[in-house]
């Protein structure tokens, strides 16, 4: 006969299951007793968020009090915003002035976190940086071996983004020589392109936007970043929706939740409606169950499964070609988009029916005939990208297990990879019943 559990025991089953639920309470960690200090300093009110490590998102805000839709949920004053004015107001600034061709906002930014961080103790940013990430997971930073596991077209957008911040370095290192009478090391040093990349990936990963007037001493980029210490701890989610603005009347950065958040509950934000892939290009995570999220289709797999000898193939591709029917073709967590039904409908049209490519476009049935090719070649297609993600999803395994300091980065494709065939097989099982359905 099984021993009944006690209440000693029921009481710890219950702490376990709050701290799997709610999360685990890190306000009282140095580094945050020292950032909230700070930001007092700064003007910045007693707040109802604490910050907290979570089993599913990791560190993040939980909210003390239970909030009510339309709550404002963090008031931020100016004072603790990084932004291109904290920049020229810094020893930075008259070197930013009278630098030709004018350095773009980011770099600006980038450089000021870059100098900061180099100087430790001395730092009035101290608090702040000290909490900030030390690596990041955006493509970026991914391990070449990592980023060939990525689907396309993230692959594709993981490379551009690579040749992106690698340019912006070199073409950033005269301006940072200029900066020498600054520093007793050299610039050289200070400024080296892993430094470069973590400030980079700092403001791309947890900047607000916030549109600030065009200066002479910038270029023509957009100055729309603003750093936000303790309110940038906030994570994403694609279900919650906030208003999130700069107040110009109390001089504060403004959220106000619109929707219910229960007293211990992780707060979110929503970053806005992104699929998984620009979630992990742009932010270096993905969202498990995101309602936006899409799996894509390459162009190169679409013509796999037409014969190479259809004498009106390129006339096909330059009729998809011209109306943009080439490109962000998906599976999504309702089946096919329109714009794959659509472009596989043209390119099935029989010869006698390439007159009617207009018709195809606009949605019009053609003949069953060609309604049930398109049909049965999108099934073939997602059970194709099924088994190609299976497959990925294999090698990632293997290489978890050969490759220790990889984990981390594999583990995050992996999760990629699951989200992408859970929407792949909700397609195939839709697909199957609208094939039994025209039968």
């Amino acid at each position: 006969m099984k021993k009944s559990r006690g209440r000693t025991s029921r009481k710890r089953r219950r702490k376990r299951l709050q701290k799997f639920m709610y999360g685990v309470n890190c306000s009282q960690k140095l580094e945050y007793i020292k950032l909230k200090k700070w930001l007092k300093d700064r003007g910045f009110g007693d707040s109802s968020l604490r910050p907290a490590q979570f089993w599913g998102t990791g560190r993040g805000l939980m909210t003390t009090k239970a909030l009510q839709a339309g709550e404002l949920v963090i008031s931020l004053p100016e004072k603790c915003l990084v932004t291109t004015t904290t920049v020229l107001n810094s020893c930075l600034g008259e070197y930013i002035m009278k630098w030709k061709p004018p350095v773009s906002p980011l770099i600006a930014l980038c450089t000021f976190l870059i100098a900061e961080k180099h100087a430790g103790e001395r730092s009035l940013w101290k608090p702040y940086l000290d909490v900030l990430p030390k690596t990041y997971s955006c493509p970026v930073c991914l391990e070449q071996d990592v980023v060939q596991l990525l689907p396309e077209p993230l692959r594709k957008q993981a490379q551009e983004q690579r040749t992106a911040v690698h340019e912006l370095y070199m073409s950033s290192k005269a301006f940072f020589s200029s900066l020498q009478s600054l520093f007793a090391e050299n610039t050289a040093t200070i400024f080296n392109y892993s430094a470069l990349e973590w400030a980079w990936c700092t403001i791309n990963t947890r900047t607000i936007y916030m549109k600030h007037s065009q200066r002479e001493c910038f270029s023509l980029e957009p100055d729309v970043y603003a750093l936000a210490p303790y309110l940038d701890l906030l994570n994403h989610s694609p279900n919650v929706q906030v208003k999130a603005a700069f107040n110009e009347q109390s001089r504060n950065y403004e959220i106000q939740t619109n929707s219910q958040c229960k007293k211990h509950e992780e707060v979110f934000i929503c970053y806005g409606p992104h699929d998984n892939q620009r979630l992990l290009l742009e932010y270096g995570f993905v969202a498990v169950d995101n309602p936006h999220s899409s799996v894509y289709v390459s162009s190169d797999t679409l013509l796999k499964y037409f014969p190479p000898l259809d004498k009106q193939k390129n006339a096909k591709l330059s009729i998809l070609k011209d109306h943009d029917l080439l490109e962000n073709l998906t599976f999504g967590w309702d089946g096919p988009s329109w714009r794959l039904l659509t472009a596989l409908k043209v390119l099935s049209l029989g010869g006698d029916e390439f007159t009617c490519w207009r018709r195809a476009l606009l949605g019009d049935v053609i003949s069953a005939r060609n309604e049930q090719q398109a049909l049965n070649i999108t099934t073939k297609i997602c059970h194709f990208l099924i088994e190609e993600t299976q497959h990925v999803l294999l090698q990632i395994s293997q290489m978890k297990r050969d490759k220790e300091n990889l984990k981390e980065q594999l583990t995050l494709v992996e999760a990629l990879r699951l989200e992408d065939l859970k929407i792949l097989q909700k397609s195939a099982e839709i697909l199957c019943n609208l094939n039994v359905t025209t039968i």
